[in-house]
């Protein structure tokens, strides 16, 4: 990822698509000998960034600076390096073929993420655990059902990375303001042969279709769309790993924690959530950087401003290379995840006779009951209950309670199998058939 953004690979680009232009162009009967061709892709590698540096002082041109060195190794060819483009033909179709190769990397780093979590959620699917609303309490859930509700989120940014990653295309040989102008001139206004010329670039580029309608540049709102889909990305991860440090916290579950691992240099006792910490610190920046190309698709004078340049280079860059770092980050926990199923069992059996007064209710209802004045004698139990628990420090009674009112004898016999927690636990695919509804195969994953 980080050569993806580098320089070198982004003027070697520039070179590839000024030999693109002149193939075409040559294809099209333009007077470009087949020397002056060659000369150009044996140099495409052969870059002087010393004399590009210093010939961008002068210049004040980045493109301008980066065509005058590359003519400087290519004399035959200098006359006909970036025939008829505007520096947007390398700059903005360069950075469409980065943003292209730069989801081809996430995207197989995500399903591997998803593949190890739905190996998670199959192997822990039938283990009961507590569920919690607004961080209180609940219905028990599973470990596995509660990993698939990452699994699914991810799934849905795995949908949306490869919607927008399919549904790039290539700003191709525009002219000055979009209009081809320039092109027209060279071809003496035959507008057949400056559509081919367009499209045989965008082929050679690797893209199914151009943009019919550019200005100089192509439309900001690709940005916006690339970095929503990475933003939101970084939101289904904080809230994975939000969660893992909370059960980090209720001792249910954690992180790989290395033998020799330190978790504070004073308390020698912690086991800190680094990674998850990490993965939630980064995913904000992730989730930030979305509001640059917002404002910079918004102030886009007209056929375009440069000020949409420096703040792109920065962002774009940073939201790929911040989500690569997330999904190393989180497959690595994935891979590692521990689980306590003890310490889950006795929370359950702290909070199962609340858990079970539900299923009292619907049991009491099928003995003959009414439903309402079954609510209001549990919920006048399990207030006494929570007392006894919150004020006295003492275990919960609320069964004990309830075995001792004469209102519930008619389900005395099956509180024990109302209490069972295999009887509450959610009936949940596995998590590779998940997987196959979300139409992704954990086979391909690498």
């Amino acid at each position: 990822m980080c050569f993806l953004f580098s320089d070198k690979y982004k003027f070697r680009t520039w070179r590839q698509l000024w030999l693109w232009l002149a193939e075409a162009e040559q294809a099209l009967a333009l007077p470009i000998t087949d020397e002056q061709i060659q000369e150009i892709k044996s140099n495409l590698d052969n870059i002087d960034f010393k004399m590009a540096a210093e010939e961008e002082k002068q210049l004040r041109h980045d493109v301008m600076a980066h065509v005058h060195t590359f003519a400087h190794c290519c004399p035959k060819a200098a006359g006909i390096i970036h025939l008829g483009a505007t520096s947007c033909y390398v700059g903005d179709d360069t950075d469409l073929i980065v943003l292209r190769n730069a989801f081809d990397l996430l995207l197989p780093k995500l399903v591997r993420v998803i593949s190890r979590l739905a190996d998670f959620a199959k192997e822990r699917a039938d283990l009961p655990t507590l569920g919690f609303t607004h961080f209180q309490p609940a219905q028990l859930t599973t470990v596995g059902k509660r990993c698939c509700l990452w699994i699914q989120d991810l799934c849905m940014d795995l949908q949306n990375l490869e919607r927008v990653r399919d549904e790039l295309r290539f700003r191709g040989v525009k002219g000055t303001t979009g209009t081809q102008a320039s092109f027209l001139q060279l071809f003496e206004g035959d507008d057949q042969k400056v559509e081919q010329l367009d499209k045989m670039v965008t082929e050679k580029a690797g893209f199914k279709r151009a943009f019919i309608i550019t200005g100089q540049t192509y439309t900001r709102k690709v940005d916006i769309e690339v970095l929503s889909v990475l933003a939101s990305l970084g939101a289904s991860v904080h809230k994975i790993c939000t969660d893992i440090r909370l059960l980090a916290n209720l001792k249910e579950m954690e992180e790989p924690f290395e033998k020799q691992q330190i978790g504070s240099s004073a308390m020698p006792y912690k086991r800190n959530p680094m990674r998850s910490e990490r993965c939630c610190s980064l995913a904000r920046h992730l989730m930030a950087l979305v509001t640059d190309p917002l404002q910079t698709a918004s102030v886009q004078w007209f056929e375009r401003t440069l000020d949409d340049s420096a703040n792109q280079r920065i962002c774009l860059a940073e939201a790929f290379l911040t989500a690569d770092t997330v999904l190393n980050t989180l497959q690595n926990i994935s891979e590692g995840l521990v689980v306590y199923p003890k310490v889950i069992e006795r929370r359950i059996r702290q909070e199962l006779p609340f858990m079970a007064t539900e299923n009292i209710i619907m049991a009491m209802v099928k003995a003959g009951g009414n439903r309402q004045d079954c609510h209001e004698k549990i919920r006048v139990l399990s207030q006494q209950a929570a007392a006894v628990v919150k004020q006295e420090g003492g275990d919960n009674d609320l069964i004990e309670r309830i075995q001792a009112d004469a209102y519930f004898s008619p389900i005395h016999s099956q509180l024990d199998h109302l209490l069972d927690p295999f009887f509450h636990r959610p009936c949940i695919p596995a998590g590779t058939e998940i997987l196959r509804r979300r139409g992704v195969s954990p086979v391909k994953t690498i």
